[in-house]
């Protein structure tokens, strides 16, 4: 019996919108291949009716590489939201799907002359960018089904009409081979929904406490490398805290108890937090807090009097009620040189100088900083 995959439809969908461009090769073979071959074509026909698509297309191919190109660093960042990656999508489409209609055209066109090494030619064009989007938009059905369908359609009508029995062969054949390929687009894009929504649920399994549903370790420091050092954002803040009268708990009522209170603090930690920081917890009942892009060192102060007046309130365990404290230590820093371990472990060190002071709060400060207070 499966185990049913719970993720986000919506990371699933952008995740869909990136692969879009994973691989623009089959694109620029395209280009490329349709600015020659097309080429070719205009100069041993002579014909001017096929100009038109052939120019439009030329055009549309260049802006779908281009917008590809200028929008793909976009995709690529991790915290995009999906009206963004829609909005991406939607460029993306309109420049995709209008060489679609040109290429149609241009390939219906060429294969209404008389030269047989014409169709052969448009043919092969034909083949390859059916090909292509396959390969590179088959998970975004929408997309690659409309391309097909305005691609390949206009070439089967012209071999219909031709009225030969090879060319009525050649058509049914190229439209059996089109709803082959879109049933296959939609199978594949069905399976692609599982397999991501697997990938983002045990990657966020990875990074999620099981307790608490807070971040761990790891999220914490993949969210600072990308949040405060990869953005520069400074000064921030760093609080550790852990929980004075935890033990006691547990050994009087359980651990049940011990994680259902565990679960309470946390959830009272992030009713503290303003939007942009963030709560993880390390183990036991040691949790970490991050600010980043505070005003003043103030702020970090009174966030950590928050949190502390917050966790002091009694809990409802069960049964019980019980009270516990917190000790926090933190500290704050305009230096982006240091890494998050370095700041833990200073706010630690502020941590136990609060524990053993008694005061419940304590800020780390280094020699220079405390020559400067006095």
């Amino acid at each position: 019996m499966s185990t049913p995959v719970k993720y986000s439809p919506d990371a699933i969908e952008i995740e869909l919108i990136r692969s879009l461009y994973d691989g623009m090769l089959p694109s620029r073979v395209m280009s490329l291949g349709f600015l020659i071959c097309g080429a070719l074509i205009i100069e041993q026909s002579g014909d001017m009716l096929i100009a038109g698509p052939y120019a439009i297309g030329v055009l549309a191919s260049i802006a779908r590489l281009l917008v590809a190109s200028r929008d793909a660093t976009i995709a690529d960042n991790p915290a995009i939201a999906l009206g963004e990656a829609r909005r991406l999508e939607r460029r993306y489409e309109a420049s995709y799907t209008v060489f679609a209609a040109m290429l149609g055209f241009f390939a219906a066109r060429a294969l209404a002359l008389p030269d047989p090494a014409i169709d052969k030619l448009a043919i092969c064009l034909v083949i390859g960018y059916a090909a292509g989007v396959a390969a590179g938009t088959s998970f975004r059905p929408r997309i690659a089904i409309a391309s097909l369908l305005l691609a390949v359609l206009p070439p089967v009508v012209t071999m219909l009409a031709a009225g030969t029995p090879l060319h009525i062969a050649t058509a049914l054949m190229t439209a059996a081979f089109l709803a082959g390929g879109i049933f296959s687009l939609r199978k594949r894009h069905a399976r692609a929904l599982d397999d991501i929504g697997r990938r983002l649920t045990f990657a966020s399994l990875a990074r999620s406490d099981g307790l608490t549903d807070l971040p761990n370790r790891l999220a914490l420091r993949e969210w600072f490398d990308r949040n405060v050092r990869a953005a520069k954002v400074r000064p921030i803040a760093l609080h550790c805290l852990d929980l004075n009268g935890f033990k006691p708990v547990n050994d009087s009522f359980g651990h049940p108890a011990g994680d259902a209170l565990l679960t309470a603090v946390a959830r009272r930690i992030s009713g503290t937090l303003r939007e942009g920081d963030i709560a993880a917890r390390l183990g036991g009942d040691e949790f970490v807090i991050v600010q980043p892009q505070i005003g003043n060192p103030d702020e970090a102060y009174m966030l950590a009097e928050r949190v502390a007046a917050s966790i002091a309130r009694p809990f409802a365990v069960g049964s019980h009620d019980v009270r516990v404290s917190a000790s926090i230590g933190y500290i704050v820093c305009d230096d982006l040189s240091r890494d998050l371990e370095q700041l833990i472990s200073l706010a630690d060190e502020a941590l136990y100088t609060a524990k053993r002071s008694g005061r419940g709060i304590c800020r780390y400060q280094d020699a220079a900083e405390v020559q400067a207070a006095a």
